[in-house]
């Protein structure tokens, strides 16, 4: 059973131009991301030089086992702090 196709949207620019914002992405998901986190505009995580450490399915696998579910283990049942 493969991925359902995603519905394409253009929008209209200010200008008069039509922007297909999905295409943009796609054009661009391999390039880095601005900020201080490692990653392209896909989410996977980068090393030195621009390469791919971990692709952005293994980091959704790990995300059920993130800090948040720690944190929540570790907080008093009083309330209080």
């Amino acid at each position: 059973m493969g991925m359902k196709e995603q519905q394409r949207q253009a929008y209209r620019s200010m200008q008069g131009k039509e922007v297909d914002m999905q295409k943009l992405v796609m054009q661009n998901e391999m390039t880095v991301a601005v900020g201080n986190v490692r990653v392209n505009a896909r989410g996977d995580e980068l090393g030195p030089g621009g390469k791919i450490i971990r692709r952005r399915e293994e980091v959704m696998r790990e995300a059920p086992n993130s800090t948040v579910k720690k944190n929540i283990e570790n907080e008093d049942p009083s309330g209080g702090v």
